[in-house]
């Protein structure tokens, strides 16, 4: 399996990206939370400056943050920038539309994003709609500003079948988060292939973003050290479960409490109209040490890969058999170790 990062946008990212691709790494991601974490495309455009191999990708954007368009031009310049090595991960916004205090966009609006997007970075003409006003639009650059000649790879985010089904009627990848069940993935890819309006053709690729902390001889695997490297992916999923209801709903008794303490220590309740200010500062962070308490084993072992290095290869492999084909990891502690660790795991 291939493997990739994911990091946030912030000075010095393209630091990261040199040494992703001197480890060897496939791709560099950046998170794309507006309100939260600093611009994609800037951030991007210096890792495609100061890097030469390795793939770069936005994970994800949204088409409540901009219109197909602006996103159009954003990936079609940085395609210019490092051509043929661009990677477009799209979805419905669920986390950078709810630090707005927002909902999520539908699946039938990110389809119709996708496909616009598709079209523009292709160079093509596509209906671009506001309201009851439609119009043709197309790149009207002049110049080496935007590529439409080197393909962009695009990835759909998806935890369910209707956004499977998406990536399968676009022809496109997927990437989802936190999601280490291989019955899940192999129920995804069922309902990709069979929203296909084609025949398959070329391969697309499955991204899976999670946490990875490998155990040292005899570590407790719930201990702070492994808690505090997977501590950001179970407080987002906390923090979701914080922001709606019908979730918690379905959570456990002690996930539902660990939700509650989550609420109270922010200052904040599940219907307040700003708990979105309260809830996702530092998102995607390295968590505070007080909050190790939050960060569940029921959890950790749902949403990231903590284990012994054989363990870890045997369960990736696991993944793999499911139809991953790249491994992506979010390093909050250490990201030069953590990727130097990735990157000898899978070697």
């Amino acid at each position: 399996m291939r493997a990739g990062v994911v990091v946030t946008a912030q000075p010095g990212v393209e630091d990261l990206a040199v040494q992703a691709e001197e480890l060897g790494l496939h791709s560099f991601w950046v998170n794309d939370t507006p309100m939260v974490h600093g611009d994609p495309f800037v951030a991007l455009s210096l890792c495609a400056k100061a890097t030469r191999r390795i793939r770069l990708g936005i994970g994800v954007t949204s088409p409540a943050l901009r219109s197909a368009p602006a996103a159009a031009s954003g990936f079609a310049g940085l395609n210019a920038l490092a051509p043929g090595r661009i990677v477009c991960g799209v979805g419905t916004g669920n986390t950078a539309r709810r630090t707005l205090g927002m909902r999520p966009t539908t699946v039938a609006e990110l389809e119709t994003f996708t496909a616009a997007l598709q079209g523009l970075c292709a160079g093509g003409t596509v209906e671009y709609r506001e309201g009851d006003r439609a119009r043709d639009v197309r790149f009207l650059h002049a110049g080496g500003q935007v590529n439409t000649a080197d393909p962009i790879e695009f990835v759909v985010a998806a935890l369910g079948p209707k956004a499977a089904a998406v990536a399968g009627r676009r022809g496109t990848g997927l990437i989802s988060f936190g999601l280490l069940d291989p019955a899940a993935w192999r129920a995804l890819h069922d309902a990709r292939r069979r929203a296909a309006r084609t025949p398959p053709g070329a391969h697309a690729d499955s991204y899976l973003v999670t946490a990875l902390h490998i155990l040292d001889e005899n570590e407790d695997p719930h201990g702070d050290a492994a808690r505090d490297a997977t501590g950001h992916l179970v407080l987002s999923l906390l923090a979701f479960a914080a922001d709606t209801l019908a979730f918690a709903d379905q959570l456990g008794p002690a996930e539902r409490e660990a939700v509650r303490l989550l609420l109270d220590r922010r200052g904040t309740g599940a219907t307040a109209p700003d708990r979105h200010t309260k809830l996702y500062p530092n998102y995607l962070g390295r968590i505070a040490p007080q909050d190790r308490d939050l960060i569940l084993p029921s959890l950790m072992n749902a949403l990231a890969l903590v284990g012994a290095r054989d363990d870890l290869r045997a369960r990736i492999a696991t993944l793999h058999q499911a139809g991953i084909d790249e491994l992506l990891i979010q390093p909050v502690i250490d990201p030069p170790a953590e990727m130097a660790q990735l990157a000898d795991l899978l070697a």
